[in-house]
This record gives structure tokens, sequence and C-alpha cells, in this order.
């Protein structure tokens, strides 16, 4: 691989400002959670396991240790968390440095930081009051904020795309991306809805919400509910998880947590099987993790929110670079 050119320009991308913003709003997050009896904890960076989701690219990193071997940055300090929430840890939040290959542009960095927090009892209903709580803290005195939205995804389709999510078949998604002039980029898949819905959510949906306020879009497809509890009961089921959106900016997702050891395995199995189609590597599952939920994981709700774009939306700035000491092209 050819190495990296050295930076352009030796100084920050980011005016002092920006600094002295980004330290008063950890400030408030601290007094929020320590007010609140939320604990704050690091957990590790490096793992042995990592990230199956077809969507997101681990960092590898080779270790020369006493058992060298393949270690991947963390795209989420999702899988340690709950390994502490299972080992006794009542509620707990961090703010962790995440990495994720491939993703750099106006809103994406390779290198982030992700505010995650945890709440054993609470269901992603809860969570979202939470969210509001804080964001609107964050945001004070710095943008005013009409009442919150909460939208099902499959009312958000049908309201803004014009076609039901949980019974449109791909040539339906067709005509839906046909009638709002979005032309689907080559490969697209004829046999699964999913990267179609994606492809609605992205262009047509999202730019409508959180237009001057906290949009929260909740109730995903079973096949999108991630990491999140699925309610088989209800008709149609639906993954117990939401998005917040403020200005078309996606900021968080949450979920009410699945707690099956069992059915979070086949869901990296499956993940892994999407990458074997998708030409994408297989990684390698997190099986403490999994011990930990066979361990046990309490009755829990947890998010994780970009918390620099949070700053990015609060310095009404027009990209990252402006909330950034030093992004990938000054790292």
């Amino acid at each position: 691989m050819t190495p990296l050119s050295g930076p352009a320009d030796w100084r920050p991308s980011c005016a002092p400002e920006a600094l002295r913003l980004r330290a008063g709003l950890l400030a408030r997050m601290r007094a929020f959670f320590e007010a609140r009896g939320v604990l704050e904890v690091d957990t590790p960076a490096l793992s042995r396991a990592a990230v199956t989701d077809p969507a997101l690219a681990s960092f590898a990193v080779d270790w020369h240790g006493p058992e060298p071997g393949r270690l991947w940055l963390q795209t989420s300090p999702e899988y340690a968390m709950k390994r502490l929430l299972a080992a006794g840890s009542g509620p707990i939040w961090q703010l962790a440095k995440v990495f994720r290959d491939g993703e750099a542009g106006r809103r994406h960095n390779p290198e982030f930081s992700l505010l995650e927090w945890y709440r054993p009892g609470f269901d992603h209903h809860a969570l979202m009051d939470e969210v509001i709580d804080l964001v609107s803290e964050l945001l004070a005195g710095r943008r005013a904020l009409a009442e919150p939205e909460r939208i099902r995804y499959q009312d958000a389709f049908l309201q803004h795309a014009g076609v039901d999510p949980f019974a449109a078949d791909v040539p339906a998604l067709r005509v839906a991306c046909t009638r709002h002039a979005l032309v689907p980029p080559p490969g697209m898949p004829e046999a699964q809805v999913e990267p179609w819905l994606d492809l609605l959510l992205s262009h047509v949906i999202e730019p409508r919400l959180g237009c001057g306020r906290l949009s929260f879009l909740y109730d995903y497809p079973p096949a999108q509910a991630a990491l999140a509890c699925i309610r088989r009961d209800e008709t149609p089921a639906v993954g117990s998880r939401f998005e917040l959106y403020l200005d078309g900016v996606e900021l968080a997702n949450g979920f009410h947590e699945l707690g099956d050891a069992g059915e979070q395995r086949a869901r990296f199995e499956a993940d892994n099987r999407a990458r074997v189609r998708a030409a994408l590597p297989v990684m390698p599952v997190d099986e403490a993790l999994l011990a930990a939920l066979a361990s046990g994981l309490p009755a829990c709700a947890g998010v994780a929110l970009g918390f620099d774009r949070l700053l990015m939306l609060a310095a009404n700035a027009g990209g990252l670079d402006a909330v950034l000491a030093f992004p990938v092209d000054r790292a």
C-alpha cells in the first residue's frame, strides 16, 4: 500500500473557539451524567474481535507481543460496555475514540468521538426522553429548537417516500426511486429490499428529518434491528431501534438491547454470510460479548451519539473540519 503523503498544513483545521466549545460541552455532559448517577467508564480501543456489520469496515492492527496476532480498532465501545453491564456496572457512559475505515467527507472522519451510554431498566422510548434532555442541555444557548418529533420508520416512508417499507418489494421501491428522481447506483440487488430502503432513507427521508428540531425515527424492520430486540408480537414485527436527526444530520443510533446470546450469535453469523456475498472479509465474532450475554445482560437500552457531529451543529458549521483539530488530511 502506498504511504500517505505528509500533511499539507501543520496547523489545526478548527479555530480556538471550536476547541473551547468542545471543552465546554464535555463539561456539561459530565455534569449531566453525574447528576443522574450514570458512571463514566473507559474501555479498550483494541479488541481481538471486530464488528461483523457489512456496512462497517474495521481497521486491523498487527500485534507483536507475547501472543502475536491481529487486533482490531473499535468501531464502537458497545461490546466492551455490555460486558461491564453483564458484570454489574449499573448505568454507564463514555466518550470514546472510535475508528471506521473508508469514512471521510464533510460529515465523516476515520477517527471520531462517540458518546455511548446504557440505562438498565429503560426501553428505547425512555432512552429517547433522556437523549432529548441531554442534547437540549448541550445545545442550550446555541440552538433554539422546536418541540421534538417522533415518527415510526413505516410512517416516515409512507409520508415522505409514498411506499410501505414493510410490504414493498424491489420493483415497488424502484418505482418510488423514479418518482423522486433518484437514480439507483450500479449493482443494486434485485432480490434484497434493504439496500433499496437505505437508498430511499438517505436520499429522500433523512433530508426531511430534524428541520429545526430533534426528530426520532423508530421501530425499524426486523432485518435492520442490528443489536436491538425484535417485538414479534406486533403486526408487523419491528426492531426496537431509533435514530436521531437534526437538520437532516444523523446524530444517534439507539436500541432496546438484545440480551439473547443465541440470537446475537445468529445475527453475527448472518452478517458474515452477507459479507461473503458482498466479497468482504469475514470478521472474527466477539466471543467475550456472547459469553457476557449468556451470563445475563440486564434489560437495558443504549445509544451511541456522534459527539463531533453535535459540535458541528452547535457551532453552525458546514463540516467536521471546523470542529476537529486535525482531521485525516492533517493527521
